[in-house]
Order: C-alpha cells, then structure tokens, then sequence
C-alpha cells in the first residue's frame, strides 16, 4: 500500500498531462469531437458545448498536475478528477455505448486513473489507521 501512496504523484502527473490536452477542442472542436467520437457537427450550438466540455475537461487535467505538485492538495485533487472521470465513463457505458471503440483509450485510461485512485484512498485510509493504533 505504501508503494501506491508514493507513486500516485506519477499516475497524477501522466494522467495529467494527457487530459490537459483536451484543451485543443478549445481551437479544433470538430477534431476533438471526431477523434473521440467519430462525429462531427454543423451547429454554433454543438460547437459551444465542446468547446466548453474541452475546456472543462483540459482543467481537470491541470488539477491533476497541480496534485502532483502540491502534496498538500493531492487528495482533493485525485478526489475531483476521479469523480469526474467516473461519471464521464458512467455515461458512456450507460448512454454511448455506440462510441466505445472510438473512445476506448480515453475510458481504459480513465478506469486506471479511477481504479488507482480507489487504492489510494485506501491506502490512506488504512495507513492513518495503523498510525492511530501505534499511539
């Protein structure tokens, strides 16, 4: 348990990094939208909202990297973007399960991120135990 306390920084850091890059779908909403999804869309309405979901998305990503800087701030941040990535692969599974190939490396990634992140609030939880009952 200890081994994933100390190296979750690096799972924060990587996973980080590769959802900072949703921020493209800021300048190339139609990329985004066809590379995760193989769509495209044709309304300023569409447009918006991607561009907005990237954004959204691409700040998650810093929160990550932030985690992995700031060791003070690293649960609330692998809390915030797990939750997040827990309800983005929720719905996929739950309403588009018509796009799974396409985004599957976004979901694997995703369920790593969530699933270590599981160990990790677990790991915590059982180290603060251990130190209260050495007291």
């Amino acid at each position: 348990m200890q081994f994933i306390i100390q190296n979750i920084k690096w799972v924060m850091l990587v996973s980080g990094i590769l959802t900072s890059t949703m921020f493209v779908g800021l300048f190339a909403p139609q990329y985004i939208l066809e590379s995760m999804f193989g769509l495209s869309f044709s309304g300023s309405l569409e447009l918006l909202v991607v561009r907005s979901w990237s954004a959204l998305i691409g700040i998650i990503g810093l929160i990550l990297i932030v985690g992995f800087i700031k060791e003070s701030y690293r649960l609330f941040c692998i809390s915030i973007a797990s939750f997040s990535k827990l309800i983005f692969v929720t719905l996929v599974l739950i309403y588009g399960q018509e796009y799974l190939n396409k985004a599957l490396g976004a979901l694997i990634m995703d369920c790593l991120v969530i699933v270590l992140s599981v160990l990790y609030f677990i790991s915590l939880k059982s180290t603060k135990n251990n130190s209260q009952e050495e007291e």
